[in-house]
């Protein structure tokens, strides 16, 4: 099976990216779809999106993990998404497209700056001296004093594979406070079983908890600094949490090519 890919890649969370609209690699299988992401042996990525039609927005998202199974909404992918889909003029500036958890509204700001509207977080919850919430992908979310030392795929793995979160297990994040605008993020993904250069949803919960703590202030739009590049988070809170979420950042393209599978 010979496929065409996009390669993309938003604040180093990167992605193989396939036109499924013809249906031709819906049957893919798991350890296809793990090959395929193999850094080594394959293209290389934390990935796979393959986009698809449907009839009630502009695409469908399908996102596997590159352990190769199908995901929970992958933020800087649903924004690698909307530049891919730009590019092959499935959409102009502005897009509406269906991921897992639901439909999203997303705009192209620039040639590569996209801005994802994210779905509202109605709850966050206290766990020992960290934090839970589901913003489109469950994470955890911890604070620390200096995040260059901590360990974070050992760290990050423990969390993950606790008995607390067994059997589906949880993303999760380290942050560290610069000021009131901006924080320092580190994120062990599950799927991925590392640490990420940087993670959307993961960023979303980070900035979130934040402003629960009161560390931003009162201000509405946050930077998280992540280890492959700088992601905006907007929110708004409100009576039942927080709505108007945006994840903002670079949805870059990197390199097109074909593979043999």
């Amino acid at each position: 099976m010979q496929i065409k890919f996009d390669k993309y890649q938003g604040a180093g969370n990167d992605f193989i990216i396939i036109d499924n609209r013809n249906k031709n690699f819906s049957s893919l299988r798991k350890d296809q779809l793990k090959s395929l992401c193999n850094r080594h042996t394959g293209i290389g990525a934390d990935g796979v999106i393959l986009i698809q039609d449907t009839k009630d927005a502009d695409f469908e998202m399908h996102y596997f993990n590159s352990d190769g199974n199908l995901s929970s909404l992958c933020g800087n992918g649903g924004r690698c998404s909307v530049a891919f889909a730009k590019k092959y003029h499935i959409i102009d500036s502005l897009a509406k497209f269906k991921a897992i958890d639901g439909f999203h509204q997303a705009q192209l700001l620039s040639s590569d700056e996209v801005r994802l509207h994210m779905r509202d977080v109605t709850t966050i919850a206290q766990h020992e001296k960290s934090f839970l919430l589901d913003t489109g992908s469950p994470h955890y979310v911890k604070l620390v004093d200096n995040i260059s030392d901590i360990n974070v795929k050992k760290e990050g793995s423990d969390i993950r594979y606790s008995d607390s979160f067994m059997p589906n297990g949880i993303n999760v994040n380290f942050l560290e406070k610069r000021n009131n605008s901006h924080f320092l993020i580190r994120t062990y993904e599950r799927g991925v079983e590392d640490e990420t250069l940087a993670c959307g949803t993961g960023a979303v919960a980070g900035a979130l908890v934040m402003d629960h703590l009161g560390e931003t202030e009162g201000l509405n739009e946050v930077k998280l600094e992540a280890l492959g590049g700088n992601l905006k988070i907007g929110f708004e809170e409100s009576d039942i949490g927080y709505q108007n979420i945006y994840l903002q950042g670079p949805a870059t393209f990197v390199y097109s090519g074909t593979i043999n599978l």
